[in-house]
């Protein structure tokens, strides 16, 4: 195969791992008939990852590293990956080894036989994870299908091959919140499943608490359907002919003695809470959507380089373009 393939590897405070996620990625390029390199992302590690990678870069040109000047988050960057990757392919990976660098070759296998664009991974299970993590991320996924109104795979992360064409698609997207996984999904092309074990992390501690998978779902659902506006507004109606079946039946009651019209404590409390949760929910959502088009509309970067290492000078040119600072070494 005629090809170049760049491996995407996001990184947070992943001393432990990388070395190790390294040379086992190193050992899989090296038995692939085609050009290869691996672009590691510092995402703002305060341990001791950005001087491994550093190291890591110096002793091999093949490794590309970009640092960024704080954390921004993985999403965030899995894109500068994408965004500076020239290759053919791309892989996305995360550094923890759950999911096994020695599935490369046969994930490219699976793209050629299939002429397909996307190779994404489905998780058949998730080992050294906890019940309520596999739980909610089994729910997760199909709760996210049932409001997207884009049909997305279950259980599957940003573990995926992809070719040229889908990075110069996700390239042209500028929006700032990312969920991709559903970005890719959404670009259309032909996308096949790729089904295997998921270990557990080799080293260190997931990067994914409770909080962070809970502002991915946010964004998932807020940037990939409108139906939580729609849900909101159907409260909204329910609630008024609530209302006006409370009154119809406190007047009727009034004229025809079938019950006492003047309102009790109970009643009362129940239906201001009631109405009130309704309210609060519904400006709650509009606020979720205002703020998403708040952080658009700042255009601020949706992260900030502070150093490159083995990256070409047309890689430089390209980060100028965009207007984000960075140091190329």
């Amino acid at each position: 195969m005629n090809a170049s393939l760049s491996v995407i590897v996001p990184c947070f405070n992943e001393e432990e791992v990388i070395s190790e996620s390294y040379h086992r990625l190193k050992k899989v390029l090296e038995q692939l008939p085609l050009f290869s390199q691996i672009i590691f992302v510092n995402d703002g590690s305060i341990d001791g990852t950005e001087k491994i990678l550093s190291e890591i870069a110096h002793a091999d040109k093949t490794v590309k590293v970009i640092s960024f000047s704080r954390n921004f988050g993985h999403q965030n960057a899995v894109t500068a990956g994408l965004n500076y990757c020239l290759t053919d392919l791309a892989v996305v990976i995360d550094a923890d080894l759950q999911d096994p660098p020695e599935l490369i070759p046969a994930m490219i296998d699976t793209l050629e036989k299939n002429n397909a664009q996307v190779v994404y991974c489905v998780r058949k299970h998730r080992k050294g994870e906890r019940f309520f993590k596999r739980i909610s991320a089994k729910f997760f996924y199909r709760f996210l299908n049932f409001f997207s109104e884009v049909r997305l795979p279950v259980d599957t992360g940003d573990f995926r091959l992809v070719d040229k064409s889908v990075i110069r698609e996700f390239n042209k997207l500028h929006e700032k919140g990312k969920y991709i996984r559903g970005l890719i999904v959404w670009l259309g092309f032909k996308q096949v499943p790729f089904y295997y074990e998921r270990e557990p992390r080799f080293a260190g501690e997931t990067k994914y608490p409770f909080s962070k998978m809970m502002k991915l779902a946010t964004t998932s659902l807020l940037y990939f359907s409108k139906k939580p506006l729609k849900i909101a507004s159907y409260m909204g109606f329910f609630s008024v002919i609530i209302a006006l079946l409370l009154a119809l039946w406190a007047i009727f009651g009034k004229f025809f003695g079938f019950t006492n019209a003047d309102p009790g404590w109970t009643s009362l409390m129940v239906a201001v809470v009631f109405f009130g949760g309704v309210q609060l929910l519904t400006v709650g959502i509009l606020g979720a959507y205002i703020g998403n088009l708040f952080d658009e509309i700042k255009d601020r970067p949706e992260y900030v380089i502070k150093e490159m290492m083995n990256f070409e000078a047309e890689n430089s040119a390209k980060a100028g373009d965009d207007g984000i600072g960075l140091q190329n070494k």
